[in-house]
């Protein structure tokens, strides 16, 4: 049986549509629509009304709001596609599915803005990597976590994250933090049973900030391949310990927050690792943010990963951060 008659045949996913058979096929059919196809409206046909989405620059809660803060990235950015590079599912129809969708965004900067986003219109192209965790129970959204790397927009656009982070904090004022999380049903999270890959990531994690980072040495692929904020790429071990240095020093003592924790197992690919975390700390100085400002911090990030089971390695990874968000944290209240 060819994949086309697999998909005719599949039974429908429970408490969705009839059209969709999998989670990854809703993810990306509804993506499709709302942006590529620019059927805004259907927003309110695939999120829920009190839908509460969490970005490292704070909360908004309803559908109305989706729906502004699409039509706020179509002016400036009209023609923003949105590229599924990966989608790693868990979860099942009583508890809510869990979706970590990473997206390349490729887009042309032709619309201006007020001082709360990227200003005039510079024509610029911009490539940029998202994560949109969803957690979708009866053909709707209803809770999404979002990170963009923002950091990697405003250096496309000729700013850097600390200069954006200054104009933005002006116009808006400061993330209010704590950053409100919905509590995740728990076996998304389940440390005494996570799977292998899951277990391997968390753990390098919890590690790291431990002020461990010779767990890299153990855990990391000698050519591990790396996408981190602000558009940078790096390959290897001693990359992934400068990047990590940076953080650590500079929210020494911070507390690490695993909140999601998913792996995807399925013939023929690579094991794929989803988690969302949260670093609760203060900025202390000293590493990649610069001297201390002492100023509370709430880091919300997503981490993507391959890994290898057989030998317990990480081998490619994704780390999603907004440092713009970071930045205003930083900057000041």
């Amino acid at each position: 049986m060819n994949d086309a008659m697999k998909a005719a045949t599949a039974a429908p996913l429970p408490g969705f549509d009839a059209e969709f058979h999998s989670l990854d096929d809703y993810i990306r059919v509804i993506t499709a629509r709302i942006w590529e196809g620019r059927q805004i409206d259907s927003i309110a046909r695939y999120y829920s009304a009190d839908c509460a989405v969490i970005t490292p620059g704070g909360t908004s809660q309803g559908v109305d709001a989706v729906v502004r803060g699409t039509l706020e990235t179509l002016q400036q950015f009209p023609d923003r596609r949105l590229l599924c590079e990966d989608i790693v599912s868990a979860g099942d129809a009583h508890a809510g599915f869990l979706s970590s969708h990473r997206i390349a965004s490729t887009m042309t900067h032709l619309g201006d803005s007020g001082p709360g986003g990227f200003g005039s219109a510079t024509g610029r192209p911009v490539l940029v990597r998202t994560v949109a965790d969803c957690v979708c129970i009866g053909n709707r959204i209803v809770h999404e976590w979002l990170v963009r790397d923002q950091g990697a927009m405003a250096l496309q656009l000729g700013s850097t994250p600390q200069e954006t982070a200054g104009r933005w904090l002006a116009a808006r004022g400061a993330p209010s933090l704590p950053l409100w999380q919905p509590p995740a049903p728990a076996h998304w999270l389940d440390p005494m049973h996570a799977t292998p890959g899951a277990q391997l990531l968390a753990d390098t994690y919890r590690a790291l900030w431990r002020a461990d980072l010779a767990v890299l040495q153990r855990h990391a692929d000698e050519a591990i391949a790396l996408q981190l904020p602000n558009g940078q790429a790096a390959v290897g071990v001693a990359a992934a310990e400068a990047f990590w240095f940076g953080y650590t020093a500079a929210f020494s003592g911070a507390a690490l927050h695993i909140d999601s924790l998913a792996e995807l197992v399925e013939p023929g690919r690579t094991p794929r690792v989803a988690m969302r975390w949260r670093l609760v700390g203060r900025h202390g100085g000293g590493g990649r943010f610069g001297a201390a400002s002492g100023q509370a911090v709430e880091i919300l990030g997503i981490t993507h990963a391959e890994v290898d089971h057989a030998r317990g390695r990480i081998l490619r990874e994704w780390v999603l951060v907004d440092e713009v968000a970071l930045w205003m944290q930083i900057l000041g209240r």
